[in-house]
């Protein structure tokens, strides 16, 4: 029987001009839905997975487009709370070449943002479930929110589920003191840390020696002492690093580092021409936690992460539409692109 996965946070409207228009240009926005942990539900399930996303969206039809956008890819959607009066949006400029991609969030007052404890039954929503993952998107809401994923935390340790966390700092957001208080309480739960090169320097001033993400460096043994710093510091079970060298907004080489308490593990890299980058790190999640959940060995799991993940920067929208047999073959060597005839 499949693994149950239980995934928690805000899925968005987004907002997108076609192509590469900018804001002031576009006559028309392009909707999808995403955000963190729904995108990695949908991995999950499309990886059949048994996988559930839990939130609170409104009632009316923005709010049920949502829910089935979800369905559509075979996500249980029975543990929505429905309620509140917004689905957050945020609309996304794609970048180029130079230009950075941008994103402007339109949330506040979210269902979500305004959602209380008493909207979810964590001991019947766990019932079944083998893990739990969120992001450090969900907590940076507000601080009610934060106390939720909490108390979600503490129930599915007291119940036995594996705990994940991506950090997925967003200076939009939440201050970075704030995020290290919050994000401290709460990674005393997590047994396994996924974090950017960034992520671990921003929320708890773990810093790689020699790397500088800007000009596109990457130190693996700046990555060893920052992935054993964060697991001496919580008990980490696992801490995996993505590691994205950013040649332009078009062109990055992506690879990750797993650290399993013993040895590290890095992936091959992976030279990438960008379709759309949002999602990448929930598809890399997605695939270390179906690699995790079906026993890999450290190196596979880790392969398996990037192989996932670099496949999604080839996909439009949030959501990482590729199967295990696209995944496994991309991992096992064939990155050529040719048609699979």
């Amino acid at each position: 029987m499949a693994k149950r996965v239980i995934t928690f946070g805000e899925i968005m409207l987004r907002l997108a001009p076609e192509g590469y228009y900018r804001f002031v240009q576009a006559n028309s926005f392009g909707a999808t839905y995403g955000g963190g942990e729904a995108n990695v539900a949908v991995s999950l399930a499309n990886y059949g997975m048994d996988a559930a996303f839990v939130t609170k969206l409104p009632k009316h039809e923005i709010g049920q487009a949502a829910v089935n956008e979800l369905r559509k890819y075979g996500v249980d959607t029975k543990d929505i709370a429905r309620g509140g009066d917004r689905v957050g949006i945020y609309f996304l400029e794609k970048g180029a070449s130079q230009r950075p991609s941008k994103v402007i969030y339109d949330r506040a007052h979210s269902a979500i943002s305004e959602a209380s404890p008493e909207d979810f039954d964590w001991a019947k929503i766990f019932e079944g479930a083998d893990w739990f993952h969120f992001t450090g998107i969900t907590p940076a809401l507000n601080d009610t929110v934060a106390g939720i994923c909490l108390e979600a935390c503490k129930k599915a340790k007291e119940l036995g589920l594996t705990v994940s966390c991506d950090l997925n700092y967003r200076n939009k957001l939440w201050s970075k003191a704030k995020a290290g208080e919050v994000m401290g309480e709460l990674c005393k739960y997590v047994d396994v840390c996924i974090a950017n090169e960034e992520d671990a320097s921003d929320v708890f001033g773990i810093k790689a020696a020699n790397t500088d993400v800007t000009t596109g460096t990457v130190n693996h043994e700046g990555y060893k002492d920052v992935a054993k710093q964060l697991a001496d510091r919580f008990g980490f079970t696992k801490v995996a690093i993505t590691l994205r060298e950013s040649l332009s907004a078009n062109d990055n080489n992506w690879s990750a580092m797993l650290y399993d308490g013993t040895d590290y593990y890095f992936s091959k890299k992976y030279k990438m021409h960008i379709v759309d980058r949002v999602g990448g790190g929930d598809s890399f999640g997605g695939g270390l936690i179906y690699a995790c959940l079906n026993d890999y060995d450290a190196q596979s799991t880790i392969e398996f992460a990037v192989a996932a993940s670099c496949l999604k920067h080839s996909i439009e929208g949030d959501m990482n539409m590729v199967s295990v047999d696209e995944v496994t073959k991309l991992a096992g060597g064939d990155g050529s692109g040719r048609v699979q005839r």
